[in-house]
């Protein structure tokens, strides 16, 4: 469909997946210190995702701004990990199947980057998002990996890629 489509961020997103990260977070009340909330490179994910192996991928419908996701090489991360970050989409967008499109693009782009493991770090209050992690290949931990800085998470998984 060419009304629905990912692509990677440009600098001209940065305000509009900021407020779309922030107004997601309050939605579900996950609004809360220790979260990309009150992250200041949640302002600036261009320059953010202009890191070698990373990528941040905006998703667009009738060319509006919907949300996105993207792959990070999170600092403490065991060898071969990287992490999917920031994956938000407006209610709009829910359910239409764009949110796993979003992550099997960051899948495929962490495996040309070379990574073996894809992790993740969410919330009890994003459990809505969770059935699709394991339906990805997603598995539980005990905890968290890497320092990603956000002790507001409560939810570690990992998938071999």
């Amino acid at each position: 469909m060419h009304e629905m489509i990912i692509r990677n961020i440009r600098q001209a997103d940065n305000k509009a997946l900021a407020e779309i990260i922030r107004s997601v977070l309050a939605e579900f009340g996950a609004n809360h210190p220790g979260t990309v909330y009150y992250d200041a490179t949640t302002d600036d994910l261009f320059s953010l995702f202009s890191k070698e192996n990373s990528a941040y991928f905006t998703v667009e419908i009738k060319g509006e701004i919907v949300g996105g996701g993207g792959i990070y090489p999170t600092p403490a991360l065991p060898a071969g990990y990287c992490e999917l970050v920031k994956l938000y989409l407006l209610p709009a967008a829910r359910g239409t199947g764009l949110g796993k499109k979003l992550i099997l693009q960051c899948f495929e782009t962490a495996k040309y980057f070379g990574y073996t493991h894809i992790y993740l770090e969410t919330m009890p209050e994003l459990k809505m998002a969770l059935g699709m992690y394991q339906q990805l290949g997603f598995a539980h931990l005990d905890g968290a990996l890497g320092n990603s800085g956000h002790f507001g998470c409560a939810i570690w998984m990992v998938k071999k890629l």
